[in-house]
């Protein structure tokens, strides 16, 4: 039996889910001990980047906590543990408890996210990075195996031997929408509804993203933009983007609503940065808008040149023009997006949970039956 442990959102940050499903997929029997603190990604990195929003965050954690070692007395009876235990997304703090519950235990941290490089990405520098990574350092210090999202996270560990590359796939929801969308019978002549969704942070480039739109719209005015979010740059994309009728904006998606409105679109789009960060990660949204069934247009780096090629565009990253003409290219030629968008309803099944979650049952010495190998 595996316990999956934190104060992790599956609902909002689907990561955990994914693995959770996928290892059930596989007949691993995966129980639950989940208290969430209700504070999204950004909210907890606001926090750690500023001292004094600290407390509320310490009083939120003791709470969830205090629930968390309660519901985890019946696993930690002789006789009862868990095989190991797999802490959640977004679990720095987490895996010190779990550690302390769980001494004699392997503890899989999934490290989906280097907290001081996540601060870093978004501007931070100085005393606030040299904590986190501090902070980095302790969690993969409680950490048996860490699971991380690509080869280039991997390296980043202090021990990468003790890392394992499990890529981030979509659920089952983001399949499901993508069979219940009905192909447009017809098109208008230069007729395109693209779809971008994300938390505006400098990684995902959506100053980019917009600059390409705007140069876009002045050749093709069919073509229609639906941007999902807010954050860090959305002022910014909204600056560039001001009156122009084909852009739509919508600061929230309810989680469970999301693949439906993203599978109504032809193209959802990546990341287009060019930071060390954006050369480093796939995206949530590459997997989504693939299972989704959109052309997927993402920027041309190594981690997505070798998990998506075959299936996404790639673009140049920090490349508008480039972008643009790819956009374009799509409203001109309906029969060449139709091709595109049958290629990803064929090949996203590789990102589904049961296939990703391949490397972590290796890891974890279990057979696709669920049982020890």
């Amino acid at each position: 039996m595996i316990l999956s442990f934190g104060t992790y959102e599956a609902a909002r940050h689907p990561r955990v889910g994914i693995l959770v499903d996928g290892l059930r997929s596989h007949g691993v029997d995966v129980s639950e001990v989940n208290h969430p603190i209700g504070l999204s990604t950004s909210e907890r990195v606001r926090m750690l980047q500023q001292p004094w929003r600290l407390p509320l965050l310490l009083v939120r954690l003791l709470r969830a906590w205090t629930r968390l070692w309660i519901g985890s007395r019946p696993f930690r009876r002789r006789g009862s543990r868990p095989e190991a235990v797999l802490v959640g997304y977004m679990g720095h703090f987490d895996v010190i408890l779990a550690r302390l519950l769980f001494p004699s235990v392997p503890i899989v941290l999934d490290h989906l996210l280097f907290a001081a490089d996540t601060a870093r990405d978004r501007g931070s520098a100085g005393a606030k990075v040299r904590l986190l990574s501090l902070l980095d350092r302790l969690a993969l210090a409680c950490a048996s195996v860490a699971v991380v999202d690509t080869e280039e996270h991997r390296q980043m560990l202090p021990v990468p031997g003790r890392g394992v590359v499990v890529p981030v796939g979509a659920r089952q929801e983001w399949f499901e929408a993508a069979a219940a969308t009905t192909p447009a019978a017809e098109r208008r002549p230069g007729a395109l509804s693209v779809v971008f969704f994300g938390l505006f942070t400098p990684l995902q480039g959506t100053t980019v993203i917009a600059e390409a739109v705007r140069d876009v719209l002045a050749t093709h005015p069919g073509v229609h933009v639906t941007m999902i979010g807010d954050g860090q740059d959305a002022q910014a994309a909204r600056t560039v983007l001001a009156d122009l009728s084909s852009v739509t904006w919508q600061t929230w998606v309810a989680p469970e609503d999301l693949p439906e409105v993203v599978a109504a679109h032809d193209v959802c789009l990546g990341i287009f940065a060019d930071s060390p960060k954006g050369r480093r990660v796939v995206p949530n949204k590459v997997y989504e808008g693939l299972a989704a069934g959109c052309a997927v247009i993402t920027s041309d780096t190594p981690p997505q040149r070798r998990t998506v090629a075959d299936l996404a565009v790639l673009v140049p990253p920090r490349d508008p023009a480039a972008l643009a003409e790819q956009l374009r290219r799509f409203a001109d030629d309906h029969e060449l997006l139709e091709q595109r968008r049958e290629l990803t309803r064929r090949g996203s099944q590789r990102f589904a949970a049961k296939a990703v979650v391949g490397p972590l049952l290796d890891v974890l010495g279990l057979s696709t039956s669920g049982a020890p190998a």
